[in-house]
């Protein structure tokens, strides 16, 4: 392989990696106007139900203080730690 080869094959490889990032951002502009049609991809077969459902709402400070501790007292024996 002399020079002219390898910077031919230097700047097609570059050239290509750009044609992708470029491909890769018009396919996401495209899907971002025409989101709105369509429902929502449902992955479940593939990725776990789990990875692809918004988090839940997480409790308060002032929802944890209005829920009483409850604990097993066979399991949570406080007279031993005296």
């Amino acid at each position: 392989m002399n020079i002219e080869q390898a910077s031919n094959f230097l700047v097609g490889s570059i050239l290509v990696g750009v044609g992708f990032i470029v491909l890769v951002a018009a396919i996401v502009v495209i899907n971002n106007i025409l989101s709105r049609y369509w429902r929502p991809v449902n992955f479940g077969i593939i990725i776990p139900k789990i990875f692809s459902e918004s988090p839940g709402r997480f409790a308060t400070d002032e929802e944890i203080a209005r829920i009483a501790p409850q604990f097993d007292k066979k399991s949570v024996d406080l007279s031993k730690n005296k």
